[in-house]
């Protein structure tokens, strides 16, 4: 079955993937950008902000933009690096992953331009798949090196979750861990609290943390789950009402209902080697969650019910 491929209203590619229990996702080739994650009831999963700009060279506030090949702005680049402004190719090749359900999954690629030459001298190849499941979202990134130099870069899959109200949530499994803190000039601290909860602005990576971490929203009676690896860092971020009203491709209220929690490789830059490749992975899934009665433990979520099964990917 061919990919089923329409053009939006702003002429942008879009790619539609469904699966069998009537969830679906939507994907750009702008920007390798998942923009739309619905589950089986219809219900949007991503946040996008209501003064989204649509139209090439601007960034897509909300989905999941891709930060590459620097994250925010450590670096000589533009905020986040060029790939979530460049349009990306479906890849024809991706014959070092498993055979993909065309209706389900997504190859894409973004292979360096002469124009990217002039501000990132170093030839790449930069690979996503994208797939859908029941409950499900899985990114699976991989950067080739195609330069007879090594370089460095970092990374970031930005997750802009669809929440009910930002002061309800709280994410479990970054206790105990250590951060760099954005807005008092990136110093390093200890997480003291049992669980992140929010009241202002923040923006902070958290290090070396656990493949897994639960997003719990109370009022949603919804839990994301984050399960990433070769992406050691959590970076979260909520702009709050001040920064929200500065920044002019989100709504002055937009705040209330997102929450960024990203897979990233940030504190330590991936090196790569002439020929090298690093991959990454990320999924995200949802569990009805009613934490409040008691029934599910957020431990429970995090670790598993029995014990820690191995990952198979």
């Amino acid at each position: 079955m061919p990919l089923n491929i329409i053009h939006d209203a702003n002429g942008l590619p879009r790619i539609i993937l469904t699966e069998p229990n009537g969830s679906s996702a939507e994907v750009l080739l702008y920007g390798g950008q998942v923009v739309s994650w619905k589950n089986e009831r219809k219900e949007e999963l991503l946040f996008m902000s209501s003064k989204a700009i649509w139209k090439p060279p601007k960034a897509i506030r909300g989905g999941i933009p891709v930060c590459f090949p620097q994250f925010g702005n450590l670096g000589s680049l533009e905020q986040h690096g060029f790939a979530r402004n460049r349009m990306w190719s479906l890849d024809g090749d991706a014959s070092s992953l498993p055979p993909a359900n065309n209706q389900s999954s997504v190859d894409l690629i973004l292979k360096s331009t002469e124009e990217d030459l002039k501000t990132w001298p170093r030839s790449f190849e930069l690979r996503l798949r994208i797939s859908l499941s029941a409950g499900k979202l899985t990114l699976i990134p991989r950067v080739r090196n195609t330069d007879n130099k090594p370089f460095s870069f970092t990374f970031a899959l930005r997750n802009y979750l669809s929440v009910s109200d930002i002061s309800e949530v709280r994410v479990e499994g970054l206790e105990t861990l250590d951060y760099l803190d954005n807005l008092e000039r990136r110093k390093r601290f200890t997480e003291q609290a049992d669980a992140v909860t929010f009241d202002g602005k923040i923006d902070r990576v958290y290090l070396t943390t656990p493949a897994k971490i639960a997003i719990i929203d109370h009022e949603k009676k919804r839990t994301f789950v984050l399960r990433k690896e070769s992406m050691p860092d959590a970076v979260v971020w909520n702009p709050w009402d001040k920064k929200a009203k500065a920044l002019p491709d989100l709504g002055d209220v937009d705040y209330k209902t997102m929450l960024c929690v990203d897979s990233a490789a940030v504190e330590t830059p991936i090196v790569l080697k002439p020929f090298e490749e690093w991959k990454g992975y990320q999924e995200l899934s949802t569990v009805s969650s009613s934490y409040c009665s008691g029934q599910l433990d957020p431990w429970k979520v995090l670790h598993g019910y029995h014990s820690p099964h191995p990952v198979n990917h």
